[in-house]
C-alpha cells in the first residue's frame, strides 16, 4: 500500500497552528503544491483553506489525521509571495496566518470565485460539447468523402459519372479541410488556458516635469540604486503626483507591474480621473466601495498580465501582486492606514515595506506633513528624505489668519457658528469666482443635546457616549456613532419634562447655516453620512472640481490630498475639537490636518487664505500653522517623545479588554496587567475616553518596547504570556492586540 502524502493547510480561523491533513488515496503524484486551495473539515465545519506545504511528516497519529475532502482546482492559486506576506505580517502583528488569510480572502470573496469557476465549468461543458459536434461533424464528412471517392474509383475514365463523382469528391474534401481547421483552431483555444499577457504600455501620455522636480526625481532614483526606500517631503501642492506618475511610467516600460496606495477611498476618486490619462487601460483599481465582481475581476486581471498599475486603499496589498516594481506610499502620515478591527491589525504603509522586501522592489513614500515615525527613519539613515519646497503650478500657498472666538462673542462678531470676519472672508472669495472649503470634523446636526433644567445629556444605553442629533429630512433622530443604534428624538427631557437645547454643531448644522447665510451660493456636505451613497460622493468631488459647487463643508475627509484649482478660501469651524483627543499623537495629528487642509487652496498662481477659529487663540499648534514652522515643532515634538519614551523611539502594544460584565472587565485587566509586567514595561490598565461601545466594557493595557535586535523574541515571549493568562483564567476571546496603534 503506497505511503500517503500529508500536507499542511492554513484555514480562516484563529489558530497558532497550521493543521495537517492528508492527499486523498488515488490523487496523481505531483498534482497538488504550494499554494493550492483545498476543501477541507474542521471541527465539523467545511473550510477552503490554503496550502502551505506538501511532503510534511504527520505530528500526530497517522490514523486520526482527515483526508482532503476535494482539491479546488476551479480557483486560482495563492501566489508564494502572498503567503510570505501573511506570515511576515502575523509575526508583526501578533495575531495567526489564519487571521491574515481571512482578511485576504474572506468568504464573500472566496463564494464569488467559486460562482466564478462553476460558471466557467459550466462554458467549458458547453464548449466540449460544441467540440464534440464539430468531431462528429468531421467524421461525417470524412464518411462521405469516403464513398464518393469508391464510387468515384469504380467509375469508368472518361464518362460523365467519373467526372461527378470526382468533382463531388473534391467539394467534400474542401469541405472536410474547412472542418478540420475549424475543429483544430476550437481544440487550441480549449487546450491553452489563460495566459499572462503584457499591456502595451510603452505610449504613455507624457508628463512634464518643474527643475525641482527634475532633480527630486533624479535623488529618488539614485535612493533606489542604494537599495532604501525614498519619502518626498513636499510642500502641498509641489506636484508629488507628477513625480509618482514618472517613476510608474518608468517601472511600466520595463515590463514590471506598480501598487499605487492612497489612504482614503474618496481620495482615490479624484485620483483615478488624473491616472486613467496617463495610463488607460493599465490602471485598476481596487478598494471596497468597489463592487465584488469589480474586484474579482481586479485581481483576476492582475493574475494573467503584466505592465499594470492597481490604485487602491490598504486592502489592496492583500492582491496577487507579481513582478512588482514599484509601490507608492501617498500620504503616508494618515491614520487611516492603520486597520483597528478586526486582526491583522496593520498599517498599510509599514507593511507595503514588507511587501517590498518580498518582491524586492522599490518604494517612494510621500507627505506634507510625514509622520514623526518616518522623519526618525531618516534621520536614522534607514529612509532617504527628499525634499520639495517649490509648488507646481507657482502657487505661493496659504496666508493664514487666526480668529479668537471667544473675543468674537464679547462684541457679538458672531452669527451662529460664523464668525462676521470669516462670513466677510467667504463673500469676497465668493464675489471674485473663488471657491470655500470648510471644515467641521463633527457630522451630524448637533454632537449632543442638553436638558435646560436639569442639564441631563442623553446618552446611548448600549455606550458611554452622548447621543448625536441628526436631521433626515423633516425628521430628527438621535444616533450613537459608535454601535450606530437610532433613537426617536423627544424636544423635551425625559427626566423633567425640560426644553431640551443643543450643543455642538456637526456638519449638518455648518451646511444650514451657510445656505442661510449665503443664500446665492451652491452649497454641498461631504462626510461620513453623505459618503454612502458612493454617486453622490464621487459626484461631488467631480462636481467641486469643475467648479459646480461653491462651498463644500466637510469632515476630514475633505482634508486630504485632493487637487481643487479654483479653491482659494478654507475655513476651520471649532478648530479646538482637533486637539481634545487623549492621544500623545494629538498635537501631530492636529498639525497634520490643519497643514493638509491649508494646502488644498493656493495651488494655482494665487495666495489662498486659511482661516482658524479657536477659543485658544495661542495654541502652539495654530502658531506652528501660522508661522509655517513645522519643521521646527516636529524636532520639539520628537525630543518629548524621546523623553517620555514613547513612539517613535519606543514600540507600543495595546491590549484591549473587551467584557460585557464591568467587574469582571476591571479584575482581569489588572490580573493581565500584573501577569505581563515582569517581563516588559506597562502602563495601566486604564479606560479610555469612550469605556463602552455595544454593551462592552473597555479596557487597556499599554506595553512598551524597545527598538532592539530582540523585539521579534520580546513579541514572542508577550504573545506566549497572554495565551497562558487566557487558559489559565479561561477568558478566551475577550484580549485583542494591537500592534502600533495608531
Amino acid at each position: 500500500m503506497p505511503e500517503k502524502t500529508y500536507i499542511s493547510v492554513i484555514l480562516p480561523l484563529k489558530l497558532e497552528w497550521e493543521p495537517c491533513y492528508s492527499i486523498p488515496e488515488g490523487t496523481p503524484e505531483g498534482s497538488i503544491a504550494v499554494g493550492d486551495r483545498v476543501r477541507v473539515t474542521f471541527v465539523g465545519k467545511e473550510y477552503i483553506g490554503a496550502v502551505s506545504a506538501v511532503g510534511i511528516p504527520p505530528e500526530t497519529d497517522p490514523s486520526k489525521i482527515k483526508a482532503v475532502t476535494r482539491i479546488e482546482t476551479g480557483l486560482e492559486k495563492i501566489l508564494p509571495e502572498e503567503i510570505r506576506l501573511w506570515k511576515m505580517v502575523a509575526e508583526y502583528y501578533m495575531c495567526t496566518v489564519g487571521e491574515v488569510y481571512k482578511a485576504a480572502y474572506p468568504v464573500s470573496k472566496i463564494n464569488l470565485e467559486e460562482a466564478h469557476a462553476a460558471a466557467l465549468a459550466r462554458a467549458h461543458e458547453r464548449y466540449e460539447r460544441l467540440l464534440d459536434g464539430m468531431r462528429q461533424k468531421v467524421n461525417r464528412i470524412e464518411e462521405r468523402l469516403k464513398k464518393k471517392e469508391e464510387l468515384a474509383g469504380k467509375a469508368k475514365e472518361g464518362t460523365k459519372a467519373k467526372t461527378k463523382y470526382a468533382e463531388g469528391a473534391l467539394r467534400i474534401r474542401q469541405e472536410l479541410e474547412t472542418a478540420v481547421t475549424a475543429l483544430k483552431n476550437a481544440e487550441e483555444k480549449s487546450s491553452n488556458g489563460p495566459s499572462r499577457s503584457s499591456i502595451d504600455t510603452q505610449e504613455f501620455c507624457p508628463v512634464s516635469l518643474t527643475p525641482a522636480q527634475i532633480a527630486a526625481y533624479d535623488e529618488i532614483q539614485a535612493t533606489f540604486k542604494s537599495g532604501k526606500p525614498a519619502m518626498i517631503q513636499g510642500v502641498t501642492g509641489s506636484g508629488k503626483t507628477e513625480i509618482y506618475v514618472r517613476l510608474a511610467q518608468g517601472t511600466l516600460s520595463r515590463g514590471r507591474n506598480v501598487l499605487y496606495l492612497v489612504p482614503e477611498i474618496a481620495l482615490s476618486r479624484q485620483l483615478e480621473d488624473r491616472l486613467s490619462e496617463h495610463f488607460g487601460e493599465s490602471l485598476m483599481t481596487f478598494h471596497s466601495a468597489e463592487t465584488a465582481a469589480s474586484r474579482r475581476s481586479t485581481a483576476e486581471a492582475m493574475r494573467n498580465s503584466n505592465g499594470y498599475i492597481v490604485l487602491g486603499t490598504r486592502s489592496s496589498l492583500f492582491l496577487p501582486h507579481h513582478d512588482l516594481g514599484l509601490i507608492i506610499v501617498d500620504e503616508e502620515h494618515d491614520s487611516s492606514y492603520k486597520q483597528d478591527s478586526p486582526a491583522p491589525r496593520y498599517n498599510g504603509r509599514d507593511t507595503a515595506l514588507m511587501l517590498s522586501t518580498i518582491h524586492r522592489c522599490s518604494v517612494v513614500m510621500g507627505s506634507a506633513t510625514p509622520s514623526l515615525e518616518e522623519i526618525y527613519n531618516c534621520e536614522c539613515g534607514r529612509h532617504s528624505l527628499v525634499r520639495l519646497e517649490e509648488r507646481y503650478h507657482g502657487g505661493t500657498g496659504s496666508e493664514v489668519e487666526i480668529i479668537d472666538t471667544r473675543a468674537e462673542r464679547k462684541k457679538r462678531g458672531m452669527i451662529g457658528n460664523f464668525s462676521r470676519k470669516l462670513i466677510s472672508h467667504i463673500e469676497n472669495a465668493l464675489s471674485e469666482g473663488g471657491q470655500v472649503m470648510i471644515l467641521r470634523s463633527r457630522r451630524a446636526w448637533s454632537s449632543a443635546i442638553q436638558c435646560v433644567e436639569c442639564g441631563d445629556i442623553p446618552k446611548c444605553p448600549h455606550c458611554n457616549v452622548s447621543l448625536s442629533l441628526h436631521k433626515v429630512g423633516e425628521s430628527e433622530r438621535m444616533v450613537c456613532h459608535y454601535c450606530g443604534q437610532t433613537f426617536q428624538y423627544r424636544s423635551t427631557c425625559v427626566k423633567c419634562n425640560s426644553e431640551m437645547k443643543s450643543l455642538g454643531a456637526g456638519t449638518q448644522k455648518i451646511e444650514e447655516e451657510a445656505a442661510a447665510l449665503f443664500p446665492h451660493a451652491r452649497i454641498a456636505r461631504l462626510d461620513s453620512d453623505t459618503a454612502q451613497n458612493k454617486t453622490y460622493e464621487k459626484q461631488t468631488i467631480r462636481d467641486f472640481s469643475q467648479g459646480k459647487i461653491d462651498i463644500l463643508i466637510g469632515t476630514q475627509m475633505v482634508t486630504k490630498g485632493f487637487d481643487f484649482g479654483g479653491l482659494t478660501l478654507v475655513a476651520v469651524i471649532a478648530a479646538d475639537t482637533l486637539l481634545g483627543v487623549q492621544d500623545f499623537r494629538a498635537d501631530e495629528k492636529a498639525v497634520q490636518i490643519l497643514e493638509q487642509f491649508s494646502g488644498r487652496c493656493g495651488r494655482r498662481y494665487s495666495t489662498g487664505l486659511t482661516v482658524i477659529q479657536t477659543s485658544q487663540p495661542e495654541h502652539p499648534v495654530y502658531k506652528t500653522l501660522a508661522s509655517g514652522g513645522s519643521y521646527q515643532y516636529n524636532s520639539s515634538l520628537l525630543m518629548e517623545r524621546k523623553d517620555f519614551g514613547f513612539p517613535p523611539y519606543t514600540r507600543i502594544i495595546e491590549l484591549t479588554i473587551k467584557d460585557s460584565n464591568e467587574k469582571r472587565a476591571n479584575a482581569m485587566a489588572f490580573a493581565l496587567a500584573s501577569h505581563v509586567r515582569a517581563g516588559f514595561d506597562v502602563t495601566g490598565p486604564y479606560s479610555p475616553a469612550v469605556d463602552k461601545v455595544a454593551d462592552l466594557h473597555i479596557r487597556i493595557v499599554r506595553i512598551s518596547m524597545k527598538k532592539d535586535r530582540n523585539q521579534r523574541q520580546h513579541k514572542k515571549s508577550l504573545m506566549q504570556s497572554i495565551r497562558i493568562f487566557e487558559k489559565e483564567r479561561r477568558y478566551d476571546g475577550h484580549i485583542t492586540i494591537n500592534v502600533d496603534p495608531a
